[in-house]
């Protein structure tokens, strides 16, 4: 620990579990003071007990990130007991794969609703008390590399993704004159419940024929010869979060091991 981030106020949606829990731990750890969001009250409490094992301090709140209501109290709650938010991540996401021609309209809502509209007022909500409080702030979305090519089976949450880059761009020159810088990473695959979820979801769709297949087919062309853990997405999370990055704004880290290249 070096303390990176001593005194700073962080809030994380979807912390309850995957990177968001990761992100918790190690930013705690560097002296935040840790909000933790997620739709999942139960999750997000066990999250606060990791943070707590490893010496920091969290506080769970719960809140489905495209209700609007919702997102303000948590994070009213999070202002209100640990201090003014200096930074806040957009991490929330899910996917749920269909074959691009059988995709719904109820797919591509739900999806679309939490993974860029909780982006949306995500960085609204924080925007508006960063502002408040007079002393700037960071913001950072989380991507994907389905934000920068399509596939067929995610064809939703490549659009969602790639909204959030978008957003990410308007938001960082949206929020400049604020202080407050807006950034994004963006994942390839990463072994978190999200990946458990949609491993099972393409082998009932029978993309794979095997557990585990359709994670190892995807992350194939990994450069680094395997897949991600929450934890090597973390110091990327860190930097992105820490003084050293603030100069940087409205740009998309690739942490992806290497699989697309721009």
């Amino acid at each position: 620990m070096t303390g990176r981030l001593e005194g700073k106020v962080i809030a994380i949606t979807g912390a309850g579990s995957g990177m968001g829990r990761a992100f918790a731990v190690a930013l705690a750890r560097e002296g935040a003071a840790v909000g933790v969001l997620d739709v999942d009250e139960a999750a997000a409490r066990g999250t606060v007990e990791a943070v707590a094992a490893a010496g920091g301090r969290a506080l769970a709140a719960s809140a489905d990130v495209s209700r609007r209501e919702q997102v303000s109290a948590a994070l009213e709650q999070v202002t209100g007991e640990l201090g003014d938010l200096d930074v806040m991540f957009n991490n929330a996401g899910f996917n749920r794969p269909m074959h691009l021609l059988d995709v719904t309209e109820e797919n591509w809502r739900s999806i679309m609703e939490v993974n860029a509209l909780g982006c949306l007022i995500g960085i609204q909500e924080a925007a508006k008390l960063m502002i408040a409080a007079g002393h700037g702030g960071k913001i950072v979305n989380t991507a994907s590399i389905a934000g920068r090519q399509g596939y067929p089976n995610f064809a939703p949450y490549s659009a969602s993704k790639a909204a959030v880059i978008s957003l990410t761009q308007a938001a960082a020159r949206g929020l400049a004159e604020h202080g407050i810088t807006c950034n994004a990473f963006a994942p390839g695959v990463v072994g978190t419940p999200l990946w458990d979820r949609l491993d099972e979801d393409l082998l009932a769709m029978g993309v794979s024929q095997r557990p585990g297949q359709a994670m190892a087919d995807f992350g194939s062309d990994i450069l680094r010869g395997r897949v991600a853990t929450p934890q090597d997405i973390a110091g990327t999370a860190l930097y992105l979060a820490s003084d050293d990055s603030d100069y940087l704004t409205g740009q998309v880290v690739m942490i992806d091991g290497g699989m697309v290249l721009v």
